[in-house]
This record gives C-alpha cells, structure tokens and sequence, in this order.
C-alpha cells in the first residue's frame, strides 16, 4: 500500500473544517477509557470500560438495522464470576438512539495507527474538497458520506454485533469525491520497496489502485483481518462521495498538471505558490 504524504493541489482558503475535524478526533482519542491507563488500574478494568464506552457510543449493525438496543451490556466494572474475573454485565443506564450512534462513531478509534492513518488522508484530501464545496456543504458532506458508509455496512453485516467505529467511511467518501474533481492532482507518495521509495503519482492512480484494493478485501481476499475492518463501509463511502461530488465536476477548475511519473529531485514541482 503506497503512503500519501503531500498533493500539488493548492486550495484558495483554510480548510477549518477539515482541521476541527481532526482536532475533534484526536481530542476523543485521547479521551477514550483506555488510552492512557490510571496508576494502579489493571488492564481487565481498561477493557472492561472501553466496551462500556463503545457499547453506549459505537454504532452497531444489529442496532441499525433493527432499531433495538440490547437489555444487558457492560457496565465498566469488573466481577468475579464462576469462571473467574470478568466484566460486569447489566441494563444500560442510558437511552441509545443507534442513528445519533453512527454520528458519536465517527470520531471513535481503536488505536494510534487507526487514528493517524485516518487523518493523514483527511489532511491531505480533504482541504481541497473542502475548499471546492465551502465549509457547511463540506461539513454536510463529510457526515452523509459516513451515514452512507454505516449503514451501507450494516446491511450488508445485518445481523453483527460488532461495534463499528471510525473516520475511515467518511474521509473514503472524501476520497472519493478527490478522485472526480481532481483526478489529473499530483500526489507525493512514500512506496514502500526495500525502502520508502518517494514517487509523485496522479491522484487517480493512488485513488484507484486504494479503492480496487477495499473492494477486494471487503471479499475477504488477501487479508487475514477481514473481520476487524470494515472494507465494506469504506467501498460505500467512496461511491457516495463520487457520486455527490459528480454534478461539481464540470466547474472545477484544474489543477496543475501532471508530468509523468516521476521521482526525486526531477518530480519537483516548479510551480509558484
């Protein structure tokens, strides 16, 4: 999988939606049971409030598609059962709506690299998406891509009760918006072979060659993780987008463009900026 690192794709204005975005998701990330465990709290206790916290604020499939919440789930605390200490199981001391769930999921991650690997492709595409719809319409946009993504999976998953979090449905949304506004953009990539080789791409081949490669693991081809990751959301995600950002295409103006497939010091734009 190639890294983006940079687009040679100037925006008119300041992406502020895309930096409170992901200012919101990390500030939530950080704030997640879990994160940074307390002195003394052993690792039981961690896990036992963070799927108190996923269970209240994750959306899940079953939920979506059935409109019903479970009558028991964790309460973050820990017993000690027949079998030995476990987590807590009861009623839920709170109302869930499963839709407001997939709004609260959005900004929910299960790790660092979920987390930075999300915002990195929503800093780099996302300003030029934002600047070409204007910062409400980008904002509309970025959260009915991730209500397409969740639910599109949720069909397709009835009847899981995995909870189901992240960005990734939105910003794929993001990306594929990108790939019909701007599929001629430069697009600096790290390629990983014996060691980070850096190529300037364009947009519709690193753009392209990511989605080919969701849509193949959401068969559950090539990957050992499929049941981790929901490819599937991000495939929806990416064709709501496209599909959106499709009446737009026609009074976007270029960007600079490409000149080849280049590497080092010659696939340095000359362009002023």
């Amino acid at each position: 999988m190639v890294i983006p690192v940079h687009d040679v794709n100037p925006a008119r204005r300041t992406p502020w939606v895309t930096y409170a975005l992901i200012a919101t998701n990390v500030f939530v990330f950080l704030s997640m049971p879990g994160t940074f465990g307390l002195p003394g709290e052993s690792q039981l206790s961690q896990l036992c409030q963070l799927h108190a916290f996923l269970d209240q604020y994750a959306a899940v499939p079953q939920e979506l598609i059935h409109g019903q919440t479970p009558r028991t789930v964790p309460t973050g605390e820990v017993g000690v059962g027949p079998q030995g200490p476990g987590c807590v199981i009861g009623p839920p001391g709170y109302d869930k709506s499963p839709a407001l769930s997939v709004l609260t999921a959005l900004f929910l991650h299960g790790g660092w690299l979920h987390l930075l690997g999300n915002m990195l492709f929503l800093l780099i595409f996302g300003n030029n998406i934002e600047d070409r719809m204007g910062h409400v319409r980008y904002l509309l946009f970025y959260v009915v891509c991730g209500y397409a993504a969740s639910y599109g999976f949720a069909f397709l998953n009835s009847e899981s009760g995995d909870p189901l979090i992240g960005a990734s449905g939105a910003i794929a949304g993001v990306l594929g918006a990108y790939l019909v506004l701007y599929p001629k953009a430069r697009v600096w990539v790290l390629v990983p072979f014996l060691v980070f080789l850096p190529l300037r791409l364009p947009a519709w081949l690193v753009l392209g060659f990511w989605f080919v490669l969701q849509a193949v693991y959401s068969s559950g081809q090539g990957v050992t993780d499929a049941g981790t990751v929901a490819y599937a959301a991000h495939v929806v995600g990416f064709l709501a987008g496209m599909a959106i950002a499709w009446p737009l295409r026609a009074g976007t103006p270029p960007p600079p463009e490409p000149r080849g497939l280049l590497f080092g010091r010659k696939a340095r734009p000359r362009e002023t900026w």
